[in-house]
């Protein structure tokens, strides 16, 4: 074991970076966007059907690796399979979360860029300075690119400080911030006319809208909203105290994270049907959203348009409020390869840092380049195949290969009487046999039918 490896200073301090890498995009961006697309309440079931029998068992088993190996998930995997075929598989597996990382990552920092540009319009316009702000509101590649870039140098620059002085510092100040914002937009949304039309769509389940595709979707939303399967929570499980309760500190997160998806549906859905209800165009013949992907960067502000002075100032404040979440998943998406290529003792984290918000930047570009056919395909891709794919096969090698002394006494050093809870009769089973094969099943299912 590394001596000298990094953790976080505090369970809170871990907490909030945990939740930083779990609540992001997936919650406030792309949840609320598929429940309003998939009959609201039936896709929100289907979600927390997923988060409860498939992302928190794979949460817990990407946590327990990670601190039992003290590494990233290539060196995890391959130390787990041993040095024969399995190790070798492992180490493959983790070199396709690493990948799989890096292409989150590069469509990540697009739409962080985004959101960035969209919180300086309306701030620009509220300081009078519109020629500054009609400037970067006009569409582009290079205003995308300039935005896209300044999202990879603020996560560089907090990745560079380190786990405790970046990462955990930063975390544990946004995200307060982040709910705290969101719950007062709520409020500011719920007193406007077509919000209560929107509550309904989005708690009311509609059963006719449930298909083998909708369960893929909600599976590899539960994956991607507590970023399973990039080896972001191997790592940080790395991170963790030794002393801390493995699971009570993995159900932390995942309520933490099914929280902040619930309320973020509870601010965008509302939103859309007031936005509706002023005029907005955001819905086509067949009653299914005009593009889901960029929903919040053309219905919102158009809504916001429609309500005048407050409208400006709350634009302000949604947009940033998604910046922040974006950010956040951010970080720990780049240490995934940063820690990587530090392990390997042949580069500095430093230079390992720069070198890798280098290459991912370059694949933001490449999109930018040929957005159409590579942006839609990247999401797809990491969220709907790979997230959920890797995180079954980390299950496979914590429940098989991993013996179960092993996982018990890793459990153990922070909840001695583990072996006594309903949760260890459980959960050893569960990652052998269940976790590894419904995946598998689900995605099967959802394409062929």
């Amino acid at each position: 074991m590394n001596k000298t490896r990094a953790q976080f200073s505090s369970r809170f301090g871990f907490l909030m970076a945990a939740a930083g890498a779990a609540v992001g995009l997936g919650n406030v961006w792309s949840f609320p966007s598929m429940a309003a697309n998939n009959g609201g309440g039936a896709f929100l079931l289907l979600y927390l059907v997923m988060a409860f029998i498939l992302a928190y068992p794979a949460l817990m088993a990407e946590l327990t690796l990670g601190r039992y190996a003290q590494s990233g998930v290539i060196q995890a995997m391959s130390r787990v399979g041993g040095p024969g075929t399995a190790g070798r598989l492992g180490a493959a597996i983790g070199v396709l979360a690493i990948l799989t990382a890096c292409l989150g990552q590069a469509f990540y920092a697009i739409v962080t860029g985004w959101l960035i540009g969209d919180t300086l319009v309306p701030l620009l316009d509220l300081l009078g300075l519109e020629t500054w702000a009609t400037r970067l509101d006009e569409a582009g590649f290079w205003k995308d690119w300039w935005l896209a870039s300044l999202a990879m140098l603020v996560t560089v620059g907090v990745v560079l400080a380190g786990v405790n002085k970046g990462i955990e510092r930063w975390s544990k100040r946004l995200m307060p911030l982040l709910i705290v914002l969101m719950l007062a937009l709520i409020l500011v949304v719920m007193t406007l006319p077509g919000a209560t039309a929107g509550l309904a769509a989005y708690l009311v389940p509609d059963v006719s809208r449930v298909s083998g595709q909708l369960v893929v979707d909600a599976m590899g939303q539960a994956f991607f909203s507590l970023s399973i399967g990039v080896g972001a929570m191997v790592i940080y499980g790395s991170y963790l105290s030794r002393e801390a309760s493995l699971p009570r500190t993995g159900a932390q997160v995942m309520f933490i994270d099914m929280g902040v998806a619930f309320i973020a549906g509870l601010l965008i859905v509302p939103s859309m049907f007031v936005a509706d209800e002023l005029g907005v165009d955001i819905f086509d013949a067949n009653g299914q959203l005009q593009s889901s992907s960029t929903l919040l960067f053309d219905v919102m502000p158009a809504m916001f348009a429609q309500l005048g002075g407050l409208g400006a100032g709350l634009e302000v404040l949604f947009f940033a409020l998604l910046a922040i979440a974006a950010l956040t998943s951010m970080f720990p998406v780049l240490e995934v390869p940063v820690a990587t290529l530090v392990e390997t003792g042949r580069v500095s984290r430093r230079w390992a840092t720069l070198l890798m918000g280098a290459v991912i930047f370059a694949i933001s570009t490449l999109i930018l380049m040929h957005f159409d056919p590579l942006f839609g395909w990247a999401i797809t891709v990491t969220i709907t195949y790979n997230m959920p794919l890797i995180g079954a096969l980390v299950c496979l090698y914590v429940g098989w290969l991993l013996s179960r002394n092993a996982k018990l006494q890793e459990l153990r050093r922070g909840a001695p009487e583990i072996e006594d809870t309903l949760f260890w009769k459980l959960w050893p089973w569960y990652i052998r046999f269940v976790c590894p094969v419904l995946p598998l099943v689900v995605l099967f299912n959802g394409l062929s039918g």
